[in-house]
């Protein structure tokens, strides 16, 4: 069988010319030449020439002697040697590329420095899909391995039951001897901040029937409660004191909008707790070019939370959360969520006397006991209406 093998160039210059160059290849025994030069079109205009590569594939039958010319993307001719297998020389060939790999290999070859600054760049940065996926797997496996999956879904459980406002809750030690030591009154208070509210929680003590009027004027009648009920001397009247003066803070703190440096300044804040108090409780933005210290939403139930804790430790475990609501400024239905979250048990009580001696008004209590409770959380589901 004889093969030829054309090359062609086309040349568009008014009229079409075409230059064939045939090139023929005998098979001799026991030597094999082989040849395939390339056939290029091209496109000849007064400012560019477009050569667009492409392969032709010619054979002669020796029975009809007429030649049969085959279009072909990419025609590699190798030698067939006796005693080896195919096989491996086939695999190498495969072709099976990708769109993108096809062009990432004519950018190599002929593209521009800055195609292939490019190209070396996205390689870099890409991390191969086959390998991430092995890597994933590998650590899903030795999770489930070391946990167990029965244990993996019980935490999927637990974290999904958490509410939102569980991460701006007070450090929880749930596993502790006492009630006491479930929410710690150093996380609320440091020994060194304690300290420093001596003046002021003696200023609190001091104060007459119709300041602590004003204060419930202004809304504070979970302080005005506090120091009603005050010891009458010793270490407990001088640790209740300094905690409501801190209480009083907090509550004015989470009716503003935003923290200046003047805040406290009337109630004889110490710098200390001022600090404490715009790190803990304020989110800094930048705006106009200063810095704001902003009361948001998520840090108004941060605040109610330590408010119900410190509340918790001032009345033996027990506090009204109806009054602690009504001061923050906050619903109801958002306090009760915070307690949940807190592990309380609520209950309700009477306050109001009326006219026949009875109650006519309840204020719900959060308590603090062990073991904590845990609320399900239920999902809210629509009855929909029939249509008559």
């Amino acid at each position: 069988m004889l093969l030829l093998c054309l090359s062609a160039v086309y040349q568009n210059s008014g009229r079409e010319t075409m230059l064939l160059c045939l090139s023929a290849v005998y098979q001799n025994s026991g030597r094999v030449a082989m040849l395939c030069p390339r056939y290029y079109v091209g496109v000849l205009n007064k400012e560019t020439m477009l050569l667009c590569p492409r392969y032709y594939v010619g054979v002669l039958n020796k029975e009809t002697m007429r030649m049969e010319v085959h279009n072909a993307q990419l025609f590699n001719m190798q030698p067939v040697i006796p005693g080896e297998s195919s096989t491996e020389n086939d695999a190498s060939q495969n072709t099976d590329l990708t769109y993108r790999e096809k062009v990432d290999s004519l950018i190599e070859a002929f593209g521009t420095n800055k195609q292939k600054r490019a190209l070396t760049s996205r390689r870099l940065n890409q991390v191969g899909s086959e390998t991430l996926q092995s890597a994933v797997a590998k650590a899903a496996h030795t999770i489930i391995d070391q946990k167990g999956l029965e244990a993996l879904q019980q935490e999927v459980v637990q974290a999904e039951s958490q509410s939102e406002v569980s991460h701006y809750l007070p450090p929880c030690y749930p596993d502790a001897d006492t009630p006491q030591h479930v929410y710690l009154f150093d996380d609320i208070l440091s020994p060194v901040e304690y300290d420093v509210l001596d003046a002021a929680g003696s200023k609190m003590a001091a104060l007459t029937p119709e300041e602590l009027q004003n204060l419930t004027d202004e809304g504070c009648q979970s302080v005005v409660s506090q120091l009603e009920s005050l010891p009458r001397e010793g270490v407990a009247r001088e640790r209740h004191a300094r905690c409501a003066f801190y209480l009083l803070l907090l509550l004015k703190l989470a009716r503003q909008k935003n923290m200046t440096r003047k805040f406290g300044q009337e109630e004889g804040c110490p710098r200390i707790i001022h600090i404490k108090l715009m790190r803990t409780f304020t989110v800094e933005t930048f705006n106009n070019g200063r810095v704001h210290y902003v009361v948001s939403t998520s840090m108004r139930v941060k605040v109610a939370a330590y408010c119900l804790a410190l509340l918790l430790h001032m009345g033996d475990m027990t506090a009204d959360l109806t009054l602690l609501h009504r001061d923050l400024g906050v619903t109801e239905k958002r306090m009760v969520e915070v307690a949940k979250s807190m592990g309380l048990t609520l209950s309700r009580h009477g306050c109001v006397t009326g006219d026949d001696g009875g109650p006519t008004a309840e204020n719900r209590l959060a308590s603090l006991r062990l073991p904590l409770v845990k609320y399900q959380t239920f999902t809210e589901i629509r009855k929909r209406k029939k249509m008559h």
